[in-house]
């Protein structure tokens, strides 16, 4: 059997996607490998670009964009290996990170999942460990009251109380370098595809978790992410999947009374948002993005958060 099953979605990051696989390639990996790229209907070059110069990637070229929870499953589904391994387009591998986590996997059977250490573009630590959030966690996380947060809520959600060169035990860890045990996969079902975009991993976590595997972030296996590269062309629809995301997992995990508690805060956050950078607007203090933010929250209200 194949060890190592690397799993990439791509939506139009051609020159990302190849940089990715030629960090593999430049591993060389003493694990068995097999990678699958699932394409989900890009426009620019990508899927003739892996044709032509990637023969050995396994290319699952799709019709439409079938989103990223889509696309992962779509790859778990195809792949052969021990190991799944979710990594996005626009990473990197650094040393022999592959083999780091393989070994890892096989030395601790009780570890069902795994994360990379992450470093962003310029070699700077990329936080990608977590606990499980709170309701606290959700009110103050990603919304314009992180910056006035208690300092005890997030670093104990960021992980922040140990270094970032130790491995240890968390509770998730974000799916841009995810690796999964196999039986893991068939005991749980892959993602969760109502979260199309965000959480889905969190999601995945808590119930790998809750069928009793151990959750592990890997120092010792490096990646090097450069961030959101898919994401940040459609910037409003990605404010109203991640606030949907975080109301799904809520919902799902805590039920509705929390989630609705939660929507009604977030919709009111987001109104307030749009009072803040229309006043800064007025005093015309860089007008041309208060608009474009003022446009990206009005999307937000308009879609009511609703969850499906």
């Amino acid at each position: 059997m194949i060890d190592l099953s690397i799993i990439i979605v791509n939506w139009n990051v051609a020159a990302l996607l190849s940089a990715c696989l030629d960090s593999i390639r430049a591993s060389s990996p003493q694990c068995s490998v097999e990678i699958i790229v699932v394409d989900s209907a890009s426009t620019d070059d990508s899927v003739p670009m892996l044709s032509a110069r990637y023969p050995d990637v396994i290319l699952l070229a799709q019709t439409e964009n079938v989103g990223f929870t889509c696309g992962c499953n779509i790859g778990m589904a195809r792949a052969q290996g021990r190991y799944l391994f979710l990594l996005n387009p626009d990473t990197e591998i650094v040393g022999d990170a592959l083999d780091a986590l393989v070994r890892f996997m096989d030395a601790h059977p009780d570890v069902g999942i795994a994360g990379a250490h992450t470093l962003n573009t310029d070699g700077t630590y990329q936080s990608t460990r977590r606990r499980f959030p709170t309701f606290a966690t959700a009110i103050f996380e990603s919304t314009w009251l992180q910056r006035v947060a208690p300092r005890a809520v997030l670093d104990h959600y960021y992980v922040n109380d140990a270094p970032p060169d130790m491995t240890i035990e968390i509770d998730w860890v974000q799916g841009s370098a995810l690796i999964a045990r196999r039986e893991v996969y068939e005991q749980i079902g892959g993602l969760d595809e109502g979260f199309v975009m965000y959480s889905e991993e969190l999601d995945w976590c808590k119930r790998a978790k809750s069928a009793g595997w151990r959750v592990m972030f890997v120092a010792d296996a490096v990646i090097v992410h450069h961030g959101g590269k898919s994401s940040e062309q459609v910037a409003p629809r990605r404010h109203i999947l991640f606030q949907q995301s975080k109301l799904r997992y809520f919902r799902k995990h805590h039920g509705r009374f929390a989630a609705q508690s939660l929507r009604l805060f977030l919709l009111a956050s987001y109104g307030w948002q749009i009072l803040e950078e229309s006043a800064k607007s007025l005093l015309g203090h860089k007008r041309a993005m208060r608009q474009e933010r003022i446009r990206a929250y009005w999307q937000v209200l308009r879609s009511g958060l609703r969850v499906t």
